[in-house]
């Protein structure tokens, strides 16, 4: 075998185990987000972006992951809203696009913690309006409080830190 012929050889056979090793790794994202109680879509998706970045329209998300359209427009929208994904317009196409967003991580903590000010903002409010009276309520909204007061602390120092590196 010549040397051009084993180099073609070679080289598809790592372009083969690279589409393989692309595939394992976007159907088990999407498996992961299915065991955290997410669509399996939105996982999937959420690996694909991680590997090819975008910009990438419904369709070919679509076409790519063997899944409708529309799974992919619900799920897309869900990603968009939690900051991993954003939407794009191409020149002369009226389709949408989407791609990796600029600082996914740091976009997806700095809604983790809008939303954990949003729930401690609720758990105050509760311990104010609960009548002393209550005592075992009072004491389990004591632990809520305390609780979303660390981890919104912790990420906080998370988002800093991710900031800081970018």
């Amino acid at each position: 075998m010549s040397a051009s012929i084993a180099s073609l050889t070679l080289h598809s056979e790592v372009l083969d185990e690279a589409s393989e090793g692309v595939e394992q790794f976007i159907e088990r994202m999407g498996l992961n987000a299915q065991s955290d109680g997410m669509p399996r879509i939105a996982g999937r998706l959420f690996g694909y972006f991680i590997i090819h970045g975008g910009p990438v329209s419904f369709a070919q998300l679509a076409e790519e992951l063997k899944v409708s359209r529309g799974s992919v427009s619900t799920n897309a929208r869900m990603l968009e809203s939690i900051g991993f994904i954003e939407k794009v317009t191409m020149p002369g196409d009226r389709q949408d696009y989407y791609r990796l967003s600029q600082s996914p991580y740091v976009r997806m903590i700095d809604g983790v913690v809008a939303r954990m000010r949003r729930m401690q903002t609720i758990v105050d409010q509760a311990s104010n309006s609960i009548p002393d009276g209550m005592q075992e309520t009072k004491q389990r909204l004591r632990e809520m409080q305390r609780f979303y007061r660390e981890a919104r602390s912790s990420n906080e120092l998370l988002l800093k830190k991710l900031s800081l590196t970018e």
